[in-house]
C-alpha cells in the first residue's frame, strides 16, 4: 500500500499530513446522489430558484425562434405548417420537460399505425404531419441497447416503449431531447437509460444551500430585538413552584402595558435591557448564495434574478452576451440536430416537396437599437456599392445576392415582395451615340464637379398648410415651394459619386410616420420651420458628405420650412403637426443663390 501511495501522481507530505491517510482532503469523495421524480417535481413547483433553473434557458432557445430562408410564398406555407401544428410551443414545452425530468420527445404523428418501423421523410406529402404530441422520460422507456457497431445509432436505444402499453416507437419518429448528458449509458441507472439527467441533479445543493439560507435569514429577523430582564434571585425563586407562574404572570403584565403606553413598569431591583442583532453582512451572505447559485445554473444573475449589475458602469451586457452564446449554441449543436426528421417532414408537409435550397437560421436573441440597426444598414448599403463599382461580377448575379443580403440581415424586409410588384428592371438610361447605355462607368468618371443641392418636396403640403393656418399663421409660402433639403454643398461634388437613397419606396418616395418629435421654431429672424426626425434624411445626409458634399451650419436637422412672415403668432403656444409627412423622390440641383428672390407667400 505504501508502494501505491509513493507513486500516485499527488503531492504528500508526512510532516503535514498532506497526501497521507490523516489528510482531512482525503475524506471527501463524491458520493451517487440521485434525486427521485418526486423530489424534481416537489422542488419545480415548490420554490421559484430550481423553476427558474429549469424555464429560462428552454423558453430563451424558443424565444426569438428562426427564420426560414426560402422564397416569400414558401415561407409563408412552412411558416403556416409550424403555426398549425404548434412546433415552437411544443418545442419549448419538451425543453422544459428535458430539462426537469431528463429527458422530453416530441412524437410525431404522420398517421401510420405501425410505430415501431422508422419513418420516412421522404414519404411525407402534403399535410402529411397531423399532430405533434410532447412526452416525457417518464411517459417513454427505452428498450435494448443497438450494440452493432456498424449502425449509426449504436450505443443507443433500438426502440421506446409507451408507458402502460406494449406499443414500440422507432427513435426517428421521436424528436428526442436530453436534460443534462450522462457521458456513459452503461452507468445509467433505472428508466434513465436513453435519457440524460435533470439540470438540477448537479445544481441541487447550491439550490438547496440559497433556501437554507434565505430561510436561515428570515427567522433571524423574529430574533432582531431581544428583550432581557434581570430578576434578582431568579434561580433561587425557580425552586418554587408557584414562582414560575408568577414570573409569567408578571411578564404578561409588564408586556401588556409597554404595548399599551410604551411604558415598561419594574421592580426597583430588576434592571431592563435590550439586544438587536446587526444584519450588516447579511445581504453580501446571501448575495455569495446566490451569485453560486447561478454559476451552478449558468445563468447570470442578471436574467436569474432580473436586477440591474451593481456598480456604476456595470450594464451585464457582456454577461447576456456570453449567455445568448451559450443558447445559440444549444440551438446549434442539440436543438437543430434533434429536430433534423421533424423539420425534413415539415417542410414536405407544408409544400409537398422538399427543395434543397430552403434551411433556417436561429434568429439573435440580442436585440439591437434603432442606432445599431442603421449603422448595420448604412454598412450594408456601402457594402454593396463597393463591390458594384468593382465590377468584378455580373449585374444580375450582384443585384440577386445584394437583395438576399438586404433581406436577411432586415435592412429591407420588404424588399423582397417590392421587387414582385413593381419589378427588378432598372430605368433605362439614355443610349449614346454607339447603343450603348449613358451611365457607364467611364461617364461616371468624367463627371464634372459642381454644386449640390439635393432636396425632396412635400407631397402632403395642403395638409401641413391647412394646419399652419389653424394655429394662426396668415400667410404661408405655395403648396409647391414646401420640402426638404437633404444636402446643400458649396464645395462642388461629383454627382455620380453619390449613391442613389435606398431605404425608399420603389417610387423613389419616403414617408415620415406620423408621431415623434415635432418642433415649430423659427430661424434667425425669417423662416420659421417645423423640425422633426427621420433616420433616413439623416443617414442621407451623412451619405452625401461622405462622397464630398460641404455642409455650411454645424449639425443637421430635417426640417420644412413653411413661413417667413410668423406675424404675432407665439410659437411657443404653437401645437407641432404631428401627422405623416410624405416626401417625393430626390431632386438633385446645383445651388441657386437667387432663390430668395423669387419666394411669394400666399
Amino acid at each position: 500500500m505504501g508502494v501505491v501511495r509513493f507513486l500516485s501522481d499527488k503531492l504528500v507530505n508526512f510532516v503535514a499530513n498532506l497526501g497521507t491517510e490523516r489528510d482531512k482532503a482525503a475524506g471527501s469523495f463524491y458520493a451517487p446522489v440521485v434525486l427521485t421524480d418526486e423530489q424534481l417535481h416537489n422542488a419545480y413547483r415548490g420554490a421559484w430558484f430550481p423553476r427558474k433553473v429549469v424555464d429560462i434557458p428552454a423558453k430563451d432557445a424558443t424565444r426569438r425562434w428562426r427564420a426560414w430562408q426560402a422564397s416569400k410564398a414558401q415561407i409563408e406555407k412552412i411558416e403556416a405548417e409550424e403555426k398549425r401544428l404548434q412546433v415552437q410551443a411544443r418545442t419549448k414545452e419538451a425543453l422544459t420537460k428535458a430539462r426537469l425530468w431528463g429527458g422530453a420527445a416530441i412524437f410525431i404523428g404522420t398517421g401510420e399505425t405501425d410505430t415501431s418501423k422508422p419513418l420516412a421523410p421522404e414519404r411525407v406529402q402534403a399535410g402529411g404531419i397531423r399532430y405533434l404530441t410532447v412526452m416525457s422520460r417518464r411517459d417513454l422507456s427505452a428498450t435494448e441497447q443497438d450494440r452493432d457497431v456498424m449502425s449509426p445509432n449504436y450505443g443507443k436505444p433500438k426502440a421506446y416503449r409507451l408507458g402502460g402499453s406494449a406499443i414500440e416507437i422507432h427513435p426517428s419518429r421521436l424528436v428526442i431531447f436530453t436534460g443534462a448528458d450522462i457521458p456513459d449509458q452503461d452507468l445509467a441507472t433505472g428508466n434513465q437509460f436513453g435519457w440524460g439527467d435533470s439540470v438540477l441533479q448537479a445544481v441541487f445543493e447550491a439550490i438547496q444551500q440559497i433556501d437554507s439560507t434565505m430561510a436561515n435569514v428570515a427567522s433571524l429577523i423574529f430574533e432582531a430585538k431581544v428583550d432581557v430582564i434581570r430578576i434578582p434571585d431568579f434561580m433561587q425563586g425557580m425552586q418554587d413552584p408557584k414562582y414560575e407562574k408568577l414570573v409569567l404572570e408578571r411578564m404578561r403584565l409588564a408586556a401588556m402595558a409597554k404595548g399599551i403606553n410604551g411604558t415598561l413598569m419594574l421592580d426597583k431591583d430588576e434592571d431592563y435591557d435590550s439586544k438587536s442583532a446587526n444584519f450588516g453582512t447579511l445581504p453580501d451572505i446571501m448575495d455569495r448564495f446566490m451569485q453560486a447559485g447561478c454559476g451552478a445554473a449558468d445563468i447570470p444573475a442578471t436574467r436569474m434574478l432580473s436586477q440591474s449589475p451593481a456598480g456604476m458602469n456595470s450594464t451585464g451586457e457582456a454577461d447576456l452576451r456570453n449567455y445568448y452564446d451559450r443558447i445559440q449554441s444549444s440551438q446549434e449543436l442539440d436543438i437543430t440536430p434533434a429536430m433534423s426528421v421533424l423539420d425534413e417532414c415539415l417542410v414536405r408537409s407544408a409544400l409537398g416537396s422538399r427543395p434543397p435550397e430552403i434551411h433556417y437560421i436561429w434568429n439573435s436573441l440580442w436585440q439591437t437599437t434603432a442606432k445599431e440597426r442603421a449603422d448595420i444598414g448604412k454598412i450594408t448599403a456601402e457594402t454593396i456599392k463597393t463591390i458594384a463599382e468593382t465590377r468584378l461580377f455580373p449585374e444580375d448575379a450582384l443585384s440577386k445576392a445584394a437583395e438576399t443580403l438586404l433581406v436577411e440581415n432586415s435592412v429591407m424586409p420588404g424588399l423582397e415582395s417590392a421587387l414582385e410588384e413593381f419589378g427588378s428592371e432598372a430605368p433605362e438610361g439614355e443610349q449614346d451615340e454607339e447603343g450603348g447605355n449613358g451611365s457607364s462607368s467611364q461617364a461616371l468618371n468624367d463627371a464634372a464637379p459642381r454644386t449640390l443641392y439635393v432636396s425632396r418636396r412635400v407631397l402632403n403640403a395642403g395638409e401641413i398648410i391647412d394646419w399652419a393656418e389653424a394655429q394662426g399663421f396668415e400667410t404661408t409660402l405655395p403648396a409647391e415651394d414646401l420640402h426638404v433639403t437633404i444636402a446643400y454643398s458649396r464645395t462642388p461634388v461629383d454627382w455620380m459619386k453619390v449613391t442613389q437613397a435606398w431605404t425608399v419606396k420603389p417610387n423613389g418616395n419616403l414617408t415620415c410616420s406620423a408621431g415623434g418629435p415635432r418642433l415649430v421654431e423659427q430661424f434667425g429672424k425669417g423662416a420659421v420651420v417645423l423640425l422633426f426626425n427621420s433616420s433616413d434624411l439623416t443617414w442621407r445626409h451623412v451619405e452625401i458628405r461622405d462622397a464630398g458634399a460641404s455642409w455650411d451650419w454645424p449639425d443637421y436637422q430635417p426640417h420644412i420650412t413653411f413661413t417667413y412672415q410668423p406675424g404675432s403668432v407665439d410659437l411657443d403656444q404653437v401645437e407641432p403637426y404631428r401627422g405623416v409627412i410624405e416626401l417625393g423622390p430626390e431632386v438633385f440641383e446645383e445651388i441657386d443663390d437667387g432663390w430668395a428672390d423669387r419666394l411669394d407667400e400666399e
